[in-house]
C-alpha cells in the first residue's frame, strides 16, 4: 500500500535523469572515434575548446567554466601539458594564480579538430536550429539544477530566455 505523498518509483526509461545521462553517454561515444584520431579524450578536447577561443585562461576559471573541481581538472591538465599542448604558470602579478595557455601546438590541433564538430552534427541527423534550441534548453536546465543544488530559487541564468 503507498503512504499518502509518496510517489511510487518509475520505470527507468520515464526518468528524465537517465534520458539526460544516456544522451550524455551517446553524445560523448559519438566524439569518441573522431577524437581518438588526434590523441584526444573528450574531457580534454572541452579544455581545448576553451583555450583555442581564449589562448590564455586562469586555471580556477577554467575549471568554473567547465564546473569541474581542482582534483579532477589539474590530472587533465596535467596529461595536456604532458604532450606540449598546454603550459601552467604562475602569473607574475599573483602568484596565487595559475595561468593556462595554448602552446604553438595545441593551436595548431586546432585545425585538424576542426572537423569534429561536423562530424558530430551530421550524426545528429539535426538540423542546426534544432541543436541551437536542444543545446539552449539543456542550458536553462543545468542553471536551474545548479540554483536549486545551491538552495537558491531555480531559475534561467540572465540572458538565456
Amino acid at each position: 500500500m503507498e503512504q499518502p505523498g509518496l510517489v511510487a518509483p518509475r520505470a527507468l526509461d520515464e526518468q528524465l535523469c537517465f534520458a539526460l545521462h544516456s544522451a550524455s553517454r551517446a553524445m560523448t561515444g559519438c566524439y569518441r572515434p573522431v577524437l581518438d584520431e588526434i590523441g584526444l579524450t573528450y574531457s580534454q578536447y572541452a579544455v581545448l575548446l576553451v583555450l583555442w577561443a581564449e589562448e590564455s585562461i586562469p586555471q580556477r576559471e577554467l575549471g568554473e567554466r567547465m564546473y569541474l573541481d581542482s582534483g579532477t581538472l589539474s590530472p587533465l591538465l596535467t596529461r595536456l601539458e604532458s604532450r606540449g599542448l598546454i603550459t601552467r604558470a604562475r602569473r607574475p602579478d599573483d602568484e596565487r594564480t595559475v595561468q593556462i595557455s595554448l602552446t604553438t601546438e595545441g593551436a595548431a590541433l586546432r585545425e585538424r579538430a576542426a572537423v569534429v564538430q561536423d562530424q558530430v552534427v551530421r550524426t545528429t541527423g539535426m538540423s542546426s536550429e534544432e541543436i541551437v534550441a536542444l543545446r539552449d534548453d539543456l542550458q536553462r536546465l543545468a542553471a536551474r539544477l545548479r540554483a536549486g543544488a545551491d538552495g537558491g530559487p531555480a531559475r534561467p541564468d540572465p540572458g538565456t530566455d
